[in-house]
């Protein structure tokens, strides 16, 4: 990795990324653009020595599949001209930088993005890595998809290096915004957000039953769904009374059906038609289980599948940097962003920070009853990081801006599930030693007012 430290006299530094702006029609559609301008407005204002710096996915130049070169840089302009006014008038009065994430990979390719974008007062650096110094010690700033095998670019700055996620978006993702209109719900542009890939076959599943599918057939279906995993019990106690080894379970359910008259009726038929259909699955799930399980080996031979658990992929970046503080120990903060999960991580005396995302989050929720799809919860947490010095150390703030929560659930996701619990916490406020303390002192975190991504 290359590494390049912009002159700036700066004293204090705003981080955000992930913005995603831009793509093929519904893709266009900026949910936070109110917020994204007043932010901006408010550094304008202010008379703090500042920098922004975006580390990376500003825009999303994968999702344009119609358009080449800087016709996608002209169809940004085009389509978002406050945005691109208000970043000219922030830049005059603060330092605005920019580096390349893997959405926007192609602003490391082309020197006219340089140019393009200076015109906006807009400064962008082709590199991997930018480094900034606060309080004599260094910030390490990177996106983090070189650290990411399914998006890492195999030869930084060609544009004909492209990785697996590049083919994901101009095949999945761009043609997600091409049909999410013709939905009930315009709710396909929001693949986007979803994270892990993997969880994208489960999402869609979720949104066709609860969005797309014919009303009439959902509310047929949902009776026997419901009643899913009362049919399993049901039929194992069903067992214990043939086999003669406890028979009161069933004898006491089939008294109950038989009180509800006609409803007991209509229960004890939907009962053995899942108990049927589950007998029909269960014969034809080993074969498939093989046939599944050996089809999966070959893909991961080929690098093809992977999965890796939340916790897993966070751990990945905390690892890189602890190479990275021993490698360089001027190195006491390092950003980075790419897996939307915000988090401020005190590690050997230094800080991790993740800066999160700007796009709409997912979390997954199950039904409280029955075999039914997962529920995503949608959220919003539009956040920033300010890194800066004080008294001789450096300290790291995490602010949110406020911003009103999506109604995308239908009333059925809301009554099958529980509303998913409040984030863990994030320090609003972190200290790490300057130079002057010495590189090994200890980082010292406020108690938590702010929470991150579960």
């Amino acid at each position: 990795m290359t590494t390049h430290i912009a002159p700036t006299d700066a004293t204090q530094y705003y981080f955000i990324s992930d913005l995603h702006i831009g793509g093929d029609e519904a893709l266009q559609e900026m949910e936070f653009e109110a917020e994204l301008l007043a932010f901006l407005r408010d550094l304008e204002r202010s008379d703090e020595d500042a920098e922004l710096i975006v580390n990376g996915d500003l825009f999303g130049l994968w999702e344009f599949t119609e358009l080449e070169g800087m016709e996608k840089f002209d169809a940004l302009v085009e389509r978002y001209p406050e945005l691109f006014e208000q970043l000219r008038a922030t830049g005059e009065r603060v330092p605005i930088t920019i580096i390349p994430g893997n959405h926007d990979y192609e602003l490391a390719c082309y020197p006219e993005y340089v140019e393009r974008l200076a015109a906006y007062n807009v400064r962008l650096e082709q590199e991997v890595v930018i480094t900034r110094e606060v309080a004599g010690r260094t910030v390490w700033v990177e996106h983090g998809q070189q650290r990411d095998p399914n998006n890492t670019s195999p030869e930084f700055g060609n544009p004909y290096a492209n990785p697996p996620g590049y083919f994901v978006n101009q095949h999945i993702t761009s043609r997600a915004g091409k049909l999410s209109q013709r939905g009930k719900y315009n709710w396909l542009k929001d693949i986007q957000s979803v994270t892990p890939m993997t969880e994208i076959p489960s999402w869609i599943a979720s949104m066709y039953f609860y969005r797309e599918m014919n009303p009439l057939l959902r509310y047929v279906f949902l009776p026997f769904l419901l009643l899913f995993n009362t049919s399993v019990l049901v039929f194992l106690t069903f067992l214990l009374a043939i086999t003669g080894i406890w028979s009161w379970p069933y004898a006491t359910f089939s008294e109950i059906l038989a009180s509800l008259s006609v409803v007991g009726v209509v229960i004890d038929f939907v009962i053995v038609v899942n108990i049927v259909v589950m007998l029909l699955l269960f014969v034809m799930a080993i074969p498939l289980y093989v046939l599944a399980r050996d089809v999966r080996g070959t893909l991961s031979r080929f690098g093809l599948v992977r999965e890796e658990a939340p916790e897993t992929v966070a751990d990945r970046y905390v690892e890189a940097a602890r190479e990275v503080f021993a490698e360089r120990p001027d190195v006491a903060a390092f950003v980075y962003g790419h897996t939307h999960r915000a988090a401020v991580t005190p590690v050997d005396g230094r800080v991790v920070v993740n800066t999160g995302t700007w796009l709409k989050r997912f979390r997954r929720r199950s039904v409280v009853l029955g075999l039914l799809p997962l529920v995503y919860y949608p959220s919003f947490r539009l956040n920033y990081v300010r890194i800066r010095e004080v008294d001789g150390d450096i300290v790291v703030e995490y602010e949110t801006i406020q911003k009103q929560q999506p109604h995308d659930l239908t009333v059925l996701e809301r009554l099958l599930t529980l509303a998913p619990r409040g984030d863990d916490p994030i320090p609003a406020r972190t200290v790490v030693a300057g130079a002057s303390e010495g590189a090994d002192d200890p980082v010292v975190a406020t108690t938590p007012d702010t929470v991150q991504d579960d």
